[in-house]
């Protein structure tokens, strides 16, 4: 029987960001559901799966989005895990984080440089998820 897009973007999504992506993710449970299915289904059972690029690409893609439309925080944490987890090494996150200053800006980077510095710290210390979030209060 063929794999469903859903069946297929947690696969994906779970080889990516194993439990870190996860717990990013269920911040959406209680307030959009929908969404979260969304990013499941079409992020990663669709785009994620596509051909034409390998897994390392489409993370370092991904991370100069994020990047460049300062989209930090576990985000882009979780994309920074994903692209060392698909084979990028640090120093090359960081050099692709370095390029997105001549075009996203300066200030762009320096909020990213902080979010990959933490990422690593968070992987040198062995921590699989991201903090709980804060309040909806």
């Amino acid at each position: 029987m063929a794999e469903n897009r859903f069946d297929r973007g947690r696969k994906k999504m779970e080889e990516l960001h194993g439990t870190y992506g996860s717990s990013v993710l269920a911040r959406l449970d209680l307030v959009a559901p929908d969404l979260k299915r969304w990013i499941i289904e079409f992020a990663f059972g669709e785009v994620y799966c596509r051909p034409g690029l390998d897994i390392k690409l489409r993370q370092i893609a991904t991370v100069a989005a994020l990047v460049a439309l300062r989209h930090g925080g576990d985000e882009l944490k979780s994309h920074i895990r994903a692209a060392l987890k698909a084979g990028c090494s640090r120093q090359e996150v960081m050099e692709v984080i370095m390029q997105m200053a001549l075009y996203a800006g300066f200030p762009a980077a320096i909020g990213a440089v902080a979010d990959a510095g933490e990422a690593f710290a968070e992987l040198d210390a062995g921590l699989e998820r991201p903090a709980p979030p804060a309040s909806l209060e």
